[in-house]
């Protein structure tokens, strides 16, 4: 019997043995399985971080943009205010030249209170286009420029030199920055 056992203990052996090498194949072909497995995976995974590189990149660039129609919105928006009244003092400056026509008559004695009453209106007037950003434009011998100055005569002074304003023939004006009316003079050659 203990030879029966001893038979049979070696055959356990040899039998596990053969189960060692069999579980080892088959653990050989799992991986090879496996590998053909991941091939596929591998590149689903490359194309989806392809995707996702592609995707945040769209994403930095939307953002981008957003940004600066953000600050062009806010630049926009501030030219708007800053200029605001732009359309109604186009309309009130010829109401100030015929102002300052009206001003030029002569004051007699039954005309004077018509006259302070104009030139109070006026002054009151001027006030309120000064607080609202209107500056007239200087031309009294001031050199010519034609971004503020309109030319529409020239003349031969020997006394004033070249390119200097003899007469100012109508008022420019100024609203903050921009020029509203340029000033229309006569220049010297």
């Amino acid at each position: 019997m203990e030879e029966e056992d001893k038979v049979t203990a070696e055959d356990e052996q040899k039998n596990n043995e053969q189960e060692e090498f069999e579980v080892i194949d088959a653990d050989n072909e799992a991986l090879e399985k496996e590998d053909n497995n991941t091939e596929p995976l591998q590149k689903n995974l490359e194309e989806l971080e392809k995707e996702k590189d592609e995707t945040y990149q769209r994403m930095l660039r939307l953002q981008a943009e957003y940004d600066n129609y953000k600050k062009r919105s806010a630049k926009e928006k501030e030219a708007s205010l800053k200029y605001k009244s732009q359309d109604l003092v186009n309309e009130l400056l010829p109401v100030v030249d015929n102002f300052e026509r009206a001003l030029e008559v002569e004051s007699t004695d039954e005309t004077k209170g018509i006259i302070e009453g104009i030139t109070m209106v006026y002054n009151q007037l001027k006030d309120a286009l000064r607080s609202a950003g209107v500056e007239e434009i200087e031309t009294k011998d001031k050199e010519f420029d034609p971004n503020l100055h309109h030319a529409v005569m020239q003349t031969e002074e020997e006394d004033k030199d070249s390119n200097i304003i003899v007469e100012e023939l109508q008022k420019g004006y100024l609203l903050k920055d921009r020029v509203i009316r340029p000033a229309m003079v006569k220049v010297n050659k």
